[in-house]
């Protein structure tokens, strides 16, 4: 099994906060596992142990060239004494371009960067039977991790929440929409906002997808996108230095975007006074802009 560290609750004070009487806790998940971070280790929890318990050798998954992912299955693959596959979106890309791709080769996993019309099929059967056909023995991991082993360990990670902290509303990102899933299956009585990294309005249909009935208490937040996914402005860096400052590091694809948006609601006096608020700092500050 994965190694996992206790993470802190991180108390916010800011003076606007502060007299619009609500509270405001960070669940720092980013600190549970130095590469494995945040909700990717949640989300691999029961993906490696189900890849072990039935006999695969092999973890294949897909991403991009900066892909939380790609960093975290590679690691996580080798911990557990794994081989791991990374096929990476854009064939004109090599291991050395960057950071994230340089640390999942470090860590064994072999790369193969295909073109993004190739990559677009990720999710296809055929598309599936070819990999196996080429690499043998693989147990395949969706892009982002999210599957019934991952909102599994979503799920159990959200009743653990629960049973720690006691909050009103729970803040979180949403990529692929699995953390936020589990989590909300978790914790029925309590508002789940996630706020969306994706430009668009389907992110909720996507977690629609990943369940069998709706969910009543999740709301997902499309105006935080900055642009869409890992786009960013000179406001959303002021804002990270602005809270770096604060000795709470983030990072622009996702967790800035989530603490913006619960900035600028509260501002707006969204909230209650009285309503304790817990943002879930997912991890993924491997991809934190210098």
């Amino acid at each position: 099994m994965l190694t996992y560290r206790p993470t802190p609750v991180q108390v916010i004070e800011e003076e606007e906060w502060n007299n619009a009487g609500v509270n405001v806790l960070v669940k720092r998940e980013d600190l549970n596992h130095p590469f494995v971070s945040g909700n990717k280790w949640w989300k691999l929890k029961y993906n490696l142990e189900q890849a072990i318990e039935l006999g695969y050798d092999t973890l294949l998954t897909f991403g991009g060239a900066y892909s939380n992912h790609i960093y975290a299955t590679a690691a996580a693959a080798k911990e557990v004494n794994l081989k791991s596959i990374g096929i990476i979106r854009g064939d004109e890309l090599k291991e050395v371009d960057n950071p994230t791709l340089l640390f999942a080769a470090s860590q064994g996993m072999e790369l193969h960067f295909v073109s993004r019309e190739d990559y677009r099929n990720k999710n296809e059967n055929q598309f599936h039977t070819s990999l196996k056909e080429n690499f043998g023995n693989i147990f395949i991991i969706p892009e982002g991790g999210t599957n019934a082993f991952a909102i599994q360990g979503t799920e159990e990670f959200g009743i653990k929440l629960q049973a720690e902290i006691e909050f009103d509303v729970l803040f979180v990102a949403g990529g692929t929409g699995g953390t936020a899933t589990g989590l909300a299956l978790a914790m029925p009585d309590k508002k789940v906002k996630v706020v969306s990294a994706l430009k668009g309005n389907f992110l909720i249909d996507e977690i629609s997808s990943l369940i069998k009935e709706p969910l009543n208490n999740i709301e997902v937040l499309n105006d935080y996108h900055f642009g869409g996914y890992a786009k960013y402005n000179q406001i959303l860096l002021d804002f990270i230095a602005y809270w770096d400052a604060k000795q709470l590091p983030l990072e622009h694809v996702y967790t800035a975007k989530v603490l913006y948006a619960l900035d600028s609601l509260i501002k707006k006096k969204y909230f209650k006074a009285g309503t304790k608020i817990l943002m879930l700092h997912s991890g993924g500050l491997q991809g934190k802009l210098a």
